[in-house]
């Protein structure tokens, strides 16, 4: 067995951990999901959930990585051998995010070249939609390969695969190092110069403007929820993945709670940068921010780059905030490559290298699907059904699991062992009762609205193929390697205990 590497310092860990936690939602998501969810009223059950759930399952997990030193199926495999699929399903479902994932940051590596000469033109949409994605008529359509694409994409892998390959210490702890740093100063120095503009304090008063009526709609509490989930990589593998290689003083709550308070923090002052822009925009085309307001693909592609060619400094604003788009998704593609690089590392026996090399090159080429002409349709489909039920079904199977069926006590003394902020009774209960309940009723809403009505209009032939397949998939996929030979090696035998024995 392969010595299994450590992170070289403390500060290396946890912004490798906020790198993965901070990507693009919390630049295109968030904002929307508070303007949406009544303005400054949404932070109370925002920081409820933070709190009440976040911080909760990412104590959970960081426990969890930190005392079983393994990838997600190694970690499920050493409680019990039958329940090692649940690590694989989690694997496979950061395998499909990382395979379309990556096609959006190439998007913003295409736009980021773009912002130098406002290369979308005067009419952004039109562009987006038509020259450069070159959208077909059908998700059932796929088209053409787009080459400026196709050549992003490739590009984004390389690097993911430099970072993946050189190893924790010396590629995604370095890479983070940089990162993290440089992505705080762009948002920053954006905030800085854009809240100087017309408008734009009347932007982002728009956007905290509270309407405290919203917080009686379960809703936006299942909302924020929602928000705090995604946004904090939790229950697909990655905090499982990178805690692995925490030293065993690590102190576990610290970091933990490190990590979502910069996250969440992060989101906050993403909200302050785009309001600030929508605010001078619907100032300059004289309509209210209302009309301006959106989120996803349609804000970062399309609303923002038309509010940049409203700018005095267009270059300027543009390259910086398409900047900050590469280096968030950079930063997150880098820990969801690692959720199954280091579960063919266990698995396998295999070096690190090897491991790498396999990922990303089949990883690449199930990319290419996206970088066509029905590639946006595809993205939207799959994106939907990973996120909501992907995701969140391997959240909620893990948290009943460890947190009914294996003996959370003995869990909680191995947290308390090195960790300055204590856990108990409370950090329990939250696990067993108010975290699984969350999940669990988000789980039922999704699948109830999209049995009732296809998801944005699509066909039947489109949702069965791109949704409901997929995730069918990963779960074939994920019983078949949890019923392979078992590889795992040096597991330690007082693990065994860990599972509460009936």
């Amino acid at each position: 067995m392969q010595k299994r590497e450590t992170w070289g310092s403390r500060t290396g860990f946890v912004l490798a951990a906020v790198g993965s936690a901070i990507g693009l939602g919390n630049i295109w998501r968030f904002p929307y999901m508070v303007y949406e969810n009544g303005g400054g009223a949404f932070l109370i059950p925002y920081f409820v959930a933070m709190l009440a759930a976040g911080i909760p399952f990412m104590i959970l997990e960081f426990g969890l990585g930190q005392r079983f030193k393994g990838s997600a199926p190694r970690i499920f495999s050493s409680i019990s051998r039958k329940w090692e699929w649940l690590g694989w399903w989690q694997v496979m479902v950061s395998f499909v995010i990382a395979s379309y994932y990556v096609v959006v940051i190439a998007w913003a590596i295409n736009y980021l070249a773009l912002a130098f000469s406002q290369g979308w033109g005067a009419a952004p949409k039109d562009f987006f939609f038509g020259q450069f994605l070159g959208l077909t008529d059908s998700p059932m359509a796929l088209g053409r390969v787009k080459t400026s694409i196709f050549s992003a994409t490739a590009a984004a892998w390389i690097f993911t695969f430099i970072a993946i390959f050189s190893g924790v210490k010396s590629g995604i702890e370095r890479v983070n190092k940089i990162f993290m740093p440089v992505l705080f100063l762009l948002v920053f120095v954006f905030i800085a110069r854009g809240l100087s503009l017309p408008g734009a304090v009347d932007g982002v008063n728009w956007l905290f403007k509270p309407d405290f009526s919203a917080i009686m709609n379960g809703k936006v509490w299942a909302d924020a929820f929602g928000q705090i989930f995604f946004s904090l990589s939790i229950g697909f593998g990655i905090m499982l993945s990178y805690s692995s290689y925490l030293p065993k003083k690590s102190d576990i709550t610290n970091n933990a709670c490190m990590t979502v308070f910069i996250n969440c923090g992060f989101s906050v002052i993403s909200g302050i940068m785009i309001f600030s822009v929508l605010g001078y925009m619907a100032q300059q085309q004289g309509v209210p921010i209302k009309d301006v307001a959106g989120a996803g693909v349609g804000l970062a592609f399309v609303t923002l780059p038309t509010a940049i060619n409203l700018m005095p400094a267009p270059v300027f604003f543009g390259v910086l905030f398409f900047l900050a788009l590469v280096v968030a998704g950079l930063s997150s593609m880098i820990s969801i490559t690692e959720v199954v690089v280091s579960a063919i590392i266990d698995k396998m026996n295999v070096s690190r290298k090897t491991a790498a090399v396999a990922f990303c090159g089949i990883g690449f080429m199930v990319s290419t699907a996206f970088t066509t002409g029905g590639g946006l349709y595809l993205l939207d489909i799959v994106d939907h059904f990973v996120n909501n039920f992907g995701i969140l079904l391997g959240g909620f199977i893990e948290i009943m699991f460890i947190a009914w069926m294996c003996d959370l006590n003995s869990l909680c003394d191995h947290i308390n062992k090195t960790s300055e902020i204590k856990v108990g009774a409370l950090w329990m209960n939250s696990l067993r009762f108010f975290v699984p309940a969350m999940l669990g009723f988000m789980l039922v809403s999704n699948f109830i609205g999209d049995i009732k009505e296809n998801y944005s209009g699509y066909s039947n032939e489109a949702i069965l193929t791109y949704g409901w397949a997929v995730l069918f998939a990963c779960m074939a996929l994920a019983v078949f390697f949890a019923s392979k030979e078992r590889a795992f090696v040096g597991v330690s035998s007082s693990n065994s205990n860990f599972l509460k024995r009936s």
